[in-house]
Protein backbone atom coordinates (compact mmCIF):
# COMPACT_ATOMS: atom_id res chain seq x y z
CA UNK A 1 0.00 0.00 0.00
CA UNK A 2 2.91 2.30 0.83
CA UNK A 3 4.43 1.62 -2.59
CA UNK A 4 1.16 2.53 -4.27
CA UNK A 5 1.03 5.82 -2.39
CA UNK A 6 4.64 6.63 -3.34
CA UNK A 7 3.93 5.79 -6.94
CA UNK A 8 0.89 8.04 -6.94
CA UNK A 9 2.93 10.90 -5.40
CA UNK A 10 5.70 10.53 -8.00
CA UNK A 11 3.19 10.47 -10.81
CA UNK A 12 1.59 13.60 -9.43
CA UNK A 13 4.95 15.43 -9.23
CA UNK A 14 5.94 14.33 -12.73
CA UNK A 15 2.60 15.47 -14.05
CA UNK A 16 3.05 18.92 -12.47
CA UNK A 17 6.58 19.21 -13.90
CA UNK A 18 5.33 18.33 -17.34
CA UNK A 19 2.59 20.91 -17.03
CA UNK A 20 5.13 23.61 -16.07
CA UNK A 21 7.46 22.72 -18.95
CA UNK A 22 4.55 22.66 -21.35
CA UNK A 23 3.44 26.09 -20.14
CA UNK A 24 6.98 27.49 -20.59
CA UNK A 25 7.22 26.09 -24.11
CA UNK A 26 3.87 27.58 -25.03
CA UNK A 27 4.96 30.98 -23.62
CA UNK A 28 8.24 30.81 -25.56
CA UNK A 29 6.44 29.93 -28.77
CA UNK A 30 4.10 32.86 -28.25
CA UNK A 31 7.04 35.21 -27.84
CA UNK A 32 8.66 33.84 -30.99
CA UNK A 33 5.45 34.30 -32.84
CA UNK A 34 5.07 37.88 -31.58
CA UNK A 35 8.45 38.94 -33.07
CA UNK A 36 8.50 39.41 -36.80
CA UNK A 37 11.71 38.75 -38.80
CA UNK A 38 12.28 42.51 -39.09
CA UNK A 39 11.94 42.86 -35.30
CA UNK A 40 14.37 40.02 -34.72
CA UNK A 41 16.91 41.64 -37.04
CA UNK A 42 16.48 44.95 -35.24
CA UNK A 43 16.95 43.23 -31.88
CA UNK A 44 20.19 41.66 -33.12
CA UNK A 45 21.37 45.00 -34.47
CA UNK A 46 20.74 46.63 -31.06
CA UNK A 47 22.73 43.90 -29.33
CA UNK A 48 25.60 44.32 -31.79
CA UNK A 49 25.56 48.11 -31.35
CA UNK A 50 25.77 47.74 -27.55
CA UNK A 51 28.59 45.21 -27.88
CA UNK A 52 30.61 47.49 -30.20
CA UNK A 53 30.03 50.44 -27.82
CA UNK A 54 31.36 48.42 -24.87
CA UNK A 55 34.39 47.37 -26.91
CA UNK A 56 35.08 50.99 -27.87
CA UNK A 57 34.83 52.11 -24.23
CA UNK A 58 37.27 49.40 -23.19
CA UNK A 59 39.69 50.47 -25.94
CA UNK A 60 39.54 54.10 -24.79
CA UNK A 61 40.13 53.11 -21.16
CA UNK A 62 43.13 51.04 -22.22
CA UNK A 63 44.56 53.95 -24.27
CA UNK A 64 44.09 56.35 -21.35
CA UNK A 65 45.76 53.98 -18.87
CA UNK A 66 48.65 53.42 -21.32
CA UNK A 67 49.18 57.18 -21.78
CA UNK A 68 49.07 57.82 -18.03
CA UNK A 69 51.54 55.01 -17.40
CA UNK A 70 53.90 56.62 -19.94
CA UNK A 71 53.45 60.21 -18.66
CA UNK A 72 53.40 59.52 -14.93
CA UNK A 73 55.38 56.29 -14.67
CA UNK A 74 58.06 58.04 -12.58
CA UNK A 75 55.59 59.88 -10.34
CA UNK A 76 56.49 58.01 -7.13
CA UNK A 77 60.20 58.24 -7.89
CA UNK A 78 59.91 61.99 -8.50
CA UNK A 79 58.09 62.49 -5.19
CA UNK A 80 60.84 60.64 -3.30
CA UNK A 81 63.53 62.68 -5.09
CA UNK A 82 62.11 65.88 -3.59
CA UNK A 83 63.82 64.86 -0.33
CA UNK A 84 67.14 65.82 -1.97
CA UNK A 85 65.97 69.42 -2.37
CA UNK A 86 64.72 69.49 1.23
CA UNK A 87 68.01 68.13 2.60
CA UNK A 88 70.06 70.70 0.67
CA UNK A 89 67.88 73.53 2.05
CA UNK A 90 68.23 72.17 5.60
CA UNK A 91 72.01 71.88 5.18
CA UNK A 92 72.22 75.50 4.00
CA UNK A 93 70.17 76.78 6.94
CA UNK A 94 72.17 74.70 9.40
CA UNK A 95 75.46 76.11 8.11
CA UNK A 96 74.16 79.69 8.16
CA UNK A 97 73.04 79.29 11.78
CA UNK A 98 76.39 77.86 12.89
CA UNK A 99 78.12 80.77 14.68
CA UNK A 100 81.54 79.09 14.48
CA UNK A 101 81.37 79.30 10.66
CA UNK A 102 79.95 82.81 10.52
CA UNK A 103 81.70 85.11 8.01
CA UNK A 104 84.27 82.49 6.98
CA UNK A 105 85.50 81.59 3.50
CA UNK A 106 84.73 77.93 4.12
CA UNK A 107 81.09 78.79 4.75
CA UNK A 108 80.82 80.85 1.58
CA UNK A 109 82.39 78.09 -0.53
CA UNK A 110 80.21 75.37 0.94
CA UNK A 111 77.03 77.42 0.45
CA UNK A 112 78.09 78.16 -3.13
CA UNK A 113 78.56 74.44 -3.89
CA UNK A 114 75.24 73.56 -2.31
CA UNK A 115 73.52 76.24 -4.38
CA UNK A 116 75.06 74.85 -7.60
CA UNK A 117 73.91 71.36 -6.63
CA UNK A 118 70.42 72.66 -5.89
CA UNK A 119 70.20 74.43 -9.27
CA UNK A 120 71.37 71.28 -11.08
CA UNK A 121 68.64 69.21 -9.43
CA UNK A 122 65.97 71.80 -10.27
CA UNK A 123 67.24 71.87 -13.87
CA UNK A 124 66.86 68.08 -14.11
CA UNK A 125 63.37 68.41 -12.60
CA UNK A 126 62.42 71.00 -15.21
CA UNK A 127 63.52 68.73 -18.07
CA UNK A 128 61.18 66.08 -16.68
CA UNK A 129 58.24 68.52 -16.32
CA UNK A 130 58.65 68.88 -12.55
CA UNK A 131 58.12 72.51 -11.58
CA UNK A 132 58.23 74.33 -8.19
CA UNK A 133 54.98 75.93 -7.05
CA UNK A 134 55.04 79.72 -6.80
CA UNK A 135 53.97 80.77 -3.30
CA UNK A 136 55.28 84.04 -1.82
CA UNK A 137 52.82 86.98 -2.19
CA UNK A 138 50.30 84.66 -3.86
CA UNK A 139 46.78 84.05 -2.59
CA UNK A 140 46.40 80.71 -0.79
CA UNK A 141 45.20 78.06 -3.26
CA UNK A 142 44.07 74.83 -1.51
CA UNK A 143 44.90 72.92 -4.70
CA UNK A 144 48.60 73.78 -4.37
CA UNK A 145 49.20 75.24 -0.89
CA UNK A 146 48.73 73.97 2.64
CA UNK A 147 48.54 76.66 5.34
CA UNK A 148 50.54 75.72 8.44
CA UNK A 149 50.54 78.99 10.39
CA UNK A 150 48.90 82.43 10.41
CA UNK A 151 51.13 85.50 10.68
CA UNK A 152 49.80 88.93 11.68
CA UNK A 153 50.45 91.37 8.86
CA UNK A 154 48.37 94.48 8.18
CA UNK A 155 50.26 95.27 4.97
CA UNK A 156 48.97 92.16 3.16
CA UNK A 157 45.46 91.00 2.39
CA UNK A 158 44.33 88.17 4.69
CA UNK A 159 45.14 84.80 3.13
CA UNK A 160 48.24 86.07 1.32
CA UNK A 161 51.26 83.77 1.55
CA UNK A 162 54.07 85.55 3.39
CA UNK A 163 56.26 82.58 4.34
CA UNK A 164 57.25 79.35 2.59
CA UNK A 165 58.06 76.56 5.03
CA UNK A 166 58.51 73.80 2.45
CA UNK A 167 58.53 74.16 -1.33
CA UNK A 168 55.81 72.39 -3.30
CA UNK A 169 56.08 70.82 -6.76
CA UNK A 170 53.90 69.71 -9.67
CA UNK A 171 54.56 67.12 -12.37
CA UNK A 172 52.81 68.22 -15.57
CA UNK A 173 49.23 68.83 -14.42
CA UNK A 174 49.49 66.72 -11.26
CA UNK A 175 50.42 67.78 -7.75
CA UNK A 176 53.53 66.03 -6.45
CA UNK A 177 53.18 67.68 -3.06
CA UNK A 178 51.64 70.93 -1.78
CA UNK A 179 53.73 73.88 -0.62
CA UNK A 180 53.67 74.30 3.17
CA UNK A 181 53.15 77.99 3.85
CA UNK A 182 52.36 80.71 6.37
CA UNK A 183 49.53 83.11 5.50
CA UNK A 184 48.81 86.65 6.63
CA UNK A 185 46.00 87.74 8.91
CA UNK A 186 44.94 91.09 10.34
CA UNK A 187 46.24 92.02 13.76
CA UNK A 188 43.81 91.41 16.59
CA UNK A 189 42.49 94.84 17.67
CA UNK A 190 41.47 93.59 21.11
CA UNK A 191 45.02 92.44 21.83
CA UNK A 192 46.38 95.81 20.70
CA UNK A 193 43.93 97.66 22.94
CA UNK A 194 44.86 95.48 25.91
CA UNK A 195 48.57 96.12 25.33
CA UNK A 196 47.99 99.87 25.04
CA UNK A 197 45.89 99.87 28.21
CA UNK A 198 48.60 97.91 30.01
CA UNK A 199 51.29 100.39 28.89
CA UNK A 200 49.13 103.35 29.95
CA UNK A 201 48.66 101.77 33.36
CA UNK A 202 52.39 101.21 33.78
CA UNK A 203 53.14 104.80 32.74
CA UNK A 204 50.59 106.19 35.20
CA UNK A 205 52.02 104.05 37.98
CA UNK A 206 55.55 105.32 37.26
CA UNK A 207 54.33 108.91 37.14
CA UNK A 208 52.53 108.48 40.48
CA UNK A 209 55.68 107.09 42.13
CA UNK A 210 57.78 109.95 40.75
CA UNK A 211 55.36 112.53 42.14
CA UNK A 212 55.72 110.99 45.57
Amino acid sequence: MEKDQNTETEDKVNKEDNQIKSSENIHKKKLDKELSPEEKVKELEDKLTRTFAEMENQRRRYEKEKDEAFDYGGFSFARETLNLVDNIERAKQSLKNDESLSNTKNLDKTLEHLEILNKDILSIFKKNNIEPISSINKKLDPNYHQAMIEIENNEKEPGTIVQEIQKGFTMKDRLLRPALVGVSKKEDKKENKNEEAKKDGENKEKSYKNDK
